[in-house]
């Protein structure tokens, strides 16, 4: 999450009344000692029989409590028989993260990766600690505290294998599995030293492994579900089922803002296995329902079929204005004259009047949706005295908080079991979908499973901002940028709590003001632009239309400076000055440049390819990583074919190889996507995309060859579902330009006409 975004949210819920309803502001970051306090199990100690959170019964609770021997922290139950259950608490929504994580805590341990079995964790904050799955945080943030939760347990097994063996703890190690005895090389398994390990207490600072004693970490890991994967047998949100469960449909007004005119129930009412018709309406929370009305039944099939029948009129609102195509123009007209001032650094006029040349250039891009495989689902079970949540979400807090308002209970008492997510991409980050399915099952007294259509999942999300930046820039006579001003405006994220913004606050533009380039002479800008409908997270947020707009300027300033673009990129770097932290800049300019370099030379920029073939290059910096991409193409006429695709990442130490590069190369779907095709349009407020027909995703046959390169690093780990999206809608437009000379300035590139 952008921290410009957490700060609107926590002064968002900071704003509201002190109750039980109102959580507190998501913390963030956590220290190790506070972990592993935290993660301790139970009341300041270890407990036997501990019952494991992610079990959905109550028999299966006691079977499994009944094994389980040592718990030193919500994360691993040891069993006596050696089996390992290890938690993730983190939503796995195909980005390989309950493998990752999990992963650590067992290279710490020293356990053997066949006897581990991952388990999603229930929402549940005193056990797993912050849960929220985005903004490319959850390695970044849980990396240290996995590998100390497991640290802790190796030494606690260590100890309890010097007391069988009767010898100092010194004289003890763990391998694979087993605690070894150096003076005779006797072996205990962890399963038989469970008990007594549950004894020890959880020690504080335990020691961590070096880079060089890494088995899991670092290296290529395939992910635990593999074969449930590809067996089709993984179970997602939208497989639930319970006993006695109904079934809804639903659908909103098409407009934000609309509201609920007149339903005419009779007709619908009459139909076979239909039960009720419920009208929803919105509480004060950004991630609830926007109002809607639902048809329950006894199948989903009767639901759908019922709900295309009722009748029902809305009240469109103020909203029914909106239309992008005439937004768009706006926006450009917006950036392209003066705007509210951001930052100002040196003097932009004088480097302006004074330079040998002077380029401008307006970027823009439309809105994006989400458009998960599978679409917004959950079932939800109110009863008197509990409330019972499945749902494939990146933030159970949000459920919980979300529903405690509703119901007027405490958050603690929503029961939230996370799902794993066919996609998720920002948008199973709200939860509205499962506070609709909450209203619907106390209405009717059942647990109720709500599954959005794909027309209504894409006519009513939280969108990707519209958007559009103007940028002009001064070279000196050899080709050194000497000015840089930028202008962006777009609806911002931050709209969602605070109504009436009506332009992108200043902590928006940060990745403009902070970008690496770092030029004396500057000057951001924000421009008009309230919200329409509803904005937020998507992929890689900002940094894919900041991404675009510089990496495409850069390449427009080489060819105007006479510089192949890799030379033009090295001498932004080297000739920029550090705006706040030397040594923090100092590093930015050597990874971005080591990035760029390993790109170019994998990918043969620079050399002789034949006509119509173009390859261009981008590298951005966001989420704290540094990733370049090479794009390759073929152009004839109007058709684009993308050939090949190098990527070199820098995201500090890596977890899984295999799983960053899955990363990396579903990053170049998604920028494939975004930049040749998909955009939603709006037409008097409502969305006119309804289905992949007219919002088209990058199909498998177009699919490039894609080669990731990631840089050995021994820094910190930091974001990497996100960073690799950025810089390919810039790679691609300067390759398409080095193949035929035209420039897109606009993404999509090949927009359809909906």
């Amino acid at each position: 999450m952008n921290e410009h975004v957490l700060h609107a949210l926590n002064e968002w819920k900071a704003s509201q009344k002190q109750d039980d309803t109102i959580p507190t502001p998501i913390d963030t970051s956590m220290s190790r000692r506070g972990f592993l306090k935290t993660m301790s199990i139970a009341s300041g100690g270890l407990a036997l029989g501990f019952t494991i959170p992610a079990c959905s019964t109550t028999e299966t609770k006691k079977q499994a409590s009944a094994e389980v021997k040592f718990n030193p922290s919500g994360f691993i139950h040891l069993s006596e028989n050696g089996d390992l259950l290890l938690y993730c608490g983190r939503c796995e929504m195909g980005q390989g993260i309950s493998t990752a994580l999990p992963s650590a805590v067992a290279d710490e341990m020293e356990a053997d990766w066949q006897r581990v079995t991952v388990k999603q964790a229930d929402g549940n904050k005193e056990l797993y600690g912050p849960q929220n799955t985005g903004g490319s945080a959850s390695i970044r943030k849980m990396y240290q505290p996995m590998r100390e939760a497991g640290a802790a347990a190796k030494e606690m097994l260590i100890i309890a294998g010097a007391k069988v063996f009767k010898t100092d703890v010194e004289n003890c190690y763990a391998e694979n599995h087993f605690v070894i005895n150096k003076l005779n090389n006797q072996k205990l398994g962890f399963g038989e030293l469970a008990s007594l390990a549950a004894n020890s207490p959880v020690p504080e600072k335990p020691t961590l492994k070096t880079k060089d004693q890494f088995k899991y970490i670092g290296k290529a890991l395939d992910r635990h579900d593999q074969g449930l994967v590809v067996e089709g047998k993984r179970t997602y949100g939208v497989d639930t089922k319970l006993p006695g469960m109904k079934y809804a449909a639903i659908s909103h007004c098409p407009v934000l803002g609309g509201t609920l005119k007149s339903v005419d129930k009779d007709a619908v009412l009459q139909m076979q296995g239909v039960i009720d018709v419920v009208e929803i309406t919105p509480i004060k929370h950004p991630f609830s329902s926007l109002g809607g009305v639902a048809v329950v039944a006894d199948n989903s099939w009767i639901a759908q079929r019922a709900l295309a029948q009722l009748k029902i009129e809305w009240d469109l609102g103020p909203n029914k204005v909106y239309n992008t195509k005439e937004y768009k123009a706006q926006l450009v007209k917006n950036v392209e004259k003066p705007a509210e001032l951001v930052t100002e650094r040196g003097d932009v006029a004088k480097a302006f009047s004074n330079s040998a040349a002077k380029v401008s250039a307006t970027y823009t891009g439309g809105h994006l949706c989400h458009a998960p495989m599978e679409p917004n689902a959950s079932v939800v079970w109110v009863q008197n005295d509990s409330c019972e949540v499945w749902a494939s979400t990146q933030s159970p807090e949000d459920i919980q908080t979300v529903l405690a308002q509703y119901l007027g209970r405490e958050a603690k008492d929503i029961t939230v079991h996370v799902m794993m997510a066919g996609g998720a991409f920002g948008r199973k980050f709200k939860c509205d979908y499962v506070h609709e399915a909450a209203v619907i099952s106390k209405q009717i007294n059942a647990p109720v499973q709500l599954i959005w259509s794909r027309e209504e999942d894409m006519r009513t999300g939280y969108y990707h901002s519209i958007n559009a930046q103007h940028i002009e820039a001064s070279l000196d006579e050899q080709g050194n940028i000497t000015g840089w001003l930028h202008r962006a405006a777009f609806p911002s994220i931050v709209s969602l709590f605070q109504q009436g913004l009506d332009r992108a606050p200043a902590n928006a533009l940060g990745q403009i003001d902070n970008h690496p380039f770092a030029f004396n002479n500057f000057r951001s800008e924000t421009g008009y632009a309230p919200a329409h409908t509803r904005i937020g997270w998507y992929r890689a947020v900002y940094a894919i239309f900041y991404g675009f707009a510089f990496g495409t300027f850069a390449d427009e300033l080489a060819y105007k400076a006479g510089k192949d673009p890799v030379t033009f990129l090295n001498d932004v770097y080297d000739n920029s000055t550090p705006i706040k932290n030397k040594r923090k800049h100092a590093e930015q300019v050597q990874r971005s440049k080591a990035v760029l370099a390993l790109a170019a030379k994998h990918s043969g920029i620079g050399k002789e390819l034949p006509k119509g073939e173009g390859i261009g290059i981008a590298v951005h910096y966001s989420f704290n990583s540094y990733v370049a991409m090479a794009v390759h193409v073929k152009v004839d006429g109007d058709n684009i074919k993308v050939l090949n695709v190098d990527c070199a990442i820098d995201c500090g130490q890596v977890l899984n190889t295999d799983g960053a590069t899955a990363q990396m190369e579903g990053a170049v779907v998604m920028g494939m996507s975004l930049s040749l095709y998909t955009e939603i349009s709006f037409k008097d407020g409502a969305v006119v995309n309804s289905n992949f027909h007219d919002y088209p995703v990058m199909r498998t046959s177009d699919m490039p060859n894609v080669r990731v390169h990631i840089v050995d690093s021994d820094e910190k780990p930091t974001g990497l579902g996100e960073p690799g999206v950025a810089p390919f809608a810039p790679a691609l437009s300067n390759a398409i330009f080095a193949a035929s000379g035209t420039r897109y300035r606009d993404l999509p590139i090949k927009p359809l006409t909906v």
